[in-house]
């Protein structure tokens, strides 16, 4: 004699003994229904990157291309995945990156080495900001 699944159809799949949370009482899910929910799970608390990051053992943020900060004492800053420099000037240089505008703030500021996706910024570092 087959069990019936929630939705009608006859169950034919090995069960797996749950407790829920809410009652303690124990219920039972098929294979499928536990990795349904492992998945849902997994997406709402960081989706396919943090499942490829686990995955390969790499930094969530190197795989989703957040940017990454590098300060050398109060003298430089390194950032990596930045997309472009919005303003320039010996007290303030913007640049723009994935996750915002960061805003560094000094004096004699310049920009030291500048690739496509990485920022060296030399000078006397006051403040770094986030500008939304």
């Amino acid at each position: 004699m087959s069990e019936v699944c929630r939705n009608g159809r006859p169950r034919d799949i090995e069960l797996v003994p749950t407790r829920t949370r809410k009652f303690g009482c124990v219920s039972s899910y098929s294979q499928e229904e536990v990795k349904y929910m492992e998945r849902n799970r997994r997406e709402k608390e960081g989706g396919v990157l943090s499942t490829v990051a686990e995955l390969f053992d790499l930094p969530a943020d190197v795989v989703a291309g957040l940017p990454h900060l590098e300060m050398v004492g109060s003298r430089q800053l390194y950032l990596e995945h930045h997309t472009g420099i919005l303003a320039y000037s010996e007290e303030q240089i913007d640049a723009n990156t994935t996750a915002g505008v960061l805003r560094v703030r000094g004096q004699r500021l310049t920009l030291l080495a500048m690739t496509g996706e990485e920022l060296r910024i030399g000078g006397r570092i006051d403040a770094v900001e986030w500008v939304r």
